[in-house]
């Protein structure tokens, strides 16, 4: 048998108890990361234990959704779970995304559990230069 020692651990595990696990309409929250890296934003969010296959990204006009769904793995009869701490259920993040990033080009690698996005700055978002007409000819200026 399995013993733990950690009373804040089981505080954690009899409030997801009383919660019950995620539903579609009522998920449960999944951790995550962002941050900028060049001309790009990444999220990093962590889905341990979920397939490729049941994890569901949309974007709608700047609203990005990221749900997915861990099932418990497949027991025999003659299992008897002596521990289960491994959240299952479904999992939802809503994130909004500013104007200035470029939604239609948004790319999605999954890998150890990490399910990384990568959202570019929108090119018109970036610094360019702007010409302006001075009588005959033309000057360069940064915008």
């Amino acid at each position: 048998m399995l013993m733990r020692t950690d009373p804040f651990r089981e505080l954690d595990r009899l409030t997801q108890q009383l919660m019950g696990p995620g539903t579609w309409s009522r998920p449960s929250a999944m951790p995550m990361d962002a941050y900028r890296e060049g001309d790009q934003y990444v999220v990093a969010c962590d889905l341990p234990g979920v397939s490729a296959e049941a994890i569901d990204i949309d974007v709608e006009r700047n609203m990005l959704t990221v749900k997915a769904e861990r099932r418990p793995v497949a027991k025999g009869d003659d299992v008897q779970m002596e521990l289960s701490e491994r959240p299952l259920g479904v999992f939802s993040r809503q994130i909004m995304l500013a104007d200035t990033l470029d939604t239609e080009h948004i790319t999605a690698d999954y890998d150890a559990g990490v399910l990384t996005l990568r959202i570019p700055i929108a090119e018109r978002a970036k610094p360019r230069k702007i010409s302006i007409g001075v009588g005959s000819g033309h000057k360069e200026i940064s915008g």
